[in-house]
């Protein structure tokens, strides 16, 4: 597994850059949370990134909400001290998983499990929202579609179904594809 790591600590970055390597995984990159996470990720496509933080800073969780919204990766967040609104703040970032209280090399891999599971977890539920978003809109589109071949074709609600379904399958579309074409003309009509 390629591992970005990140922490101010050169020593303690030392000791867990080992305990990862010792757990088989790459360290593609050494970074301190001033430096560019944004741009670093996407030169080392990291499969996850670890960071081992005092206490995270606002500007960190800046960059990982940034990271999360153009290049999504499970992301572990170690931290000595910690707080409900800082708690808050990483979830919000689209931090996978939260430790406080420092690292234990011993947990290390149990941590990055569960991160990934998580993360995979949260793109799956964000997949689905997607997917449900645009049946909905392809519902509501399909119901004006049909309100407008009722109205302005005198049909009923089921031959105008049948006409707008009719039509999708005419034009190898989907019946959401057809129903926004028939609104795009209705509206230059």
């Amino acid at each position: 597994m390629r591992v970005l790591l990140v922490d101010d600590d050169s020593s303690r970055s030392t000791l867990l850059r080992q305990a990862l390597i010792d757990d088989d995984h790459a360290v593609v990159a050494v970074l301190a949370t001033a430096d560019d996470l944004l741009a670093a990720v996407t030169r080392h496509q990291p499969d996850v990134i670890l960071i081992d933080v005092d206490s995270p800073r606002r500007d960190l969780f800046e960059s990982l909400t940034q990271i999360s919204r153009e290049r999504p990766c499970p992301i572990v967040l170690f931290a000595a001290y910690s707080d409900a609104e800082t708690a808050r703040r990483a979830v919000q970032a689209g931090v996978s998983a939260y430790v406080v209280d420092g690292l234990a090399p011993a947990r290390l891999k149990a941590v990055i499990d569960v991160a990934i599971a998580r993360f995979e977890q949260h793109q799956a539920l964000q997949r689905e929202l997607a997917q449900t978003k645009l049946r909905l809109a392809d519902r509501r589109d399909v119901e004006r579609a049909k309100g407008v071949l009722m109205e302005r074709r005198r049909l009923s609600e089921a031959e105008a179904y049948a006409q707008l379904r009719k039509m999708a399958m005419d034009r190898k579309l989907s019946i959401g594809d057809a129903a926004r074409a028939l609104l795009a003309a209705a509206e230059l009509l």
